[in-house]
């Protein structure tokens, strides 16, 4: 009967380090993705590549604009408005009229409020950590 219970609990174990693997929470620093999301809000993500985006979708993506004490740790919350192969949408001044491959472009919902495409512009692949599945509650 323990070799059974331990098989069980080993079984739990394995499976939560898998979920583990594949999804993280995030939680929204400022005010770059209001009204969608709020400062606080808590995101429940699922690790992506950029294959596995679409334009619409909120990401987080990881950046180099922090500072050591930056509670954000190089993530941002953004929408993705195009993808490789997308037009590039006119409010964005970055080269070509296409997304390149293994390239991403971002929007915050709040435009007047946000750090995104328009300043950084095309993202590598590298820089997406995940599609945000939902909200898990606000801070």
């Amino acid at each position: 009967m323990i070799w059974v219970a331990l098989t069980a609990v080993g079984a739990v174990l394995a499976w939560l380090l898998v979920l583990r693997s594949r999804l993280l929470v995030v939680t929204v620093h400022g005010v770059s993705m209001e009204p969608t999301y709020h400062s606080g809000d808590r995101l429940l993500v699922r690790r992506a590549k950029l294959d596995r985006v679409r334009a619409g979708q909120v990401v987080v993506v990881r950046v180099d604009t922090t500072t050591p004490d930056d509670p954000t740790q190089g993530r941002m919350v953004k929408r993705a408005v195009a993808v490789p192969g997308d037009p590039v949408p006119p409010q964005i001044p970055v080269p070509g009229p296409r997304v390149p491959v293994d390239s991403l472009l971002v929007l915050g919902d709040n435009s007047a409020r946000s750090n995104d495409s328009r300043r950084l512009g095309y993202l590598p692949a590298d820089a997406l950590i995940g599609v945000v599945l939902r909200q898990m509650g606000r801070g």
